[in-house]
């Protein structure tokens, strides 16, 4: 069940961060579900062995290449995900920023 309940956070996360940020589209809410899972499963699978790989850059970077890792997971996302369109490495840059913080902050309204 909670699994369930954070992958619809991840939705809202996902559908608010591409209304704020010009440049990202989502064509609808199966859409921004598609996208939260795809991004979940990148961030499990394959996050952890980019950041291993590029550990000398991020520590030089002291961590801002975290930001780079996380753009290029949702450009992924956006080449699988039909109806998910990012224009651009900025935008994936900001839609990653924005999407952490919304779905840090409504992780937190809903654990209350």
């Amino acid at each position: 069940m909670m699994l369930i309940l954070r992958w619809l956070v991840m939705t809202a996360a996902v559908a608010v961060a591409a209304y704020v940020v010009p440049g990202v589209a989502v064509k609808g809410f199966f859409t921004a579900l598609m996208v939260a899972l795809f991004l979940g499963v990148m961030n499990v699978l394959i996050k952890p062995v980019l950041i291993l790989i590029t550990l000398p850059i991020n520590i030089l970077t002291l961590g801002l290449f975290t930001f780079v890792i996380n753009a290029l997971l949702v450009l992924a996302v956006s080449a699988v995900v039909k109806g998910f369109e990012v224009n651009g490495f900025w935008a994936a840059i900001l839609f990653s920023i924005i999407l952490s913080v919304v779905n840090f902050i409504l992780s937190h309204l809903v654990a209350k």
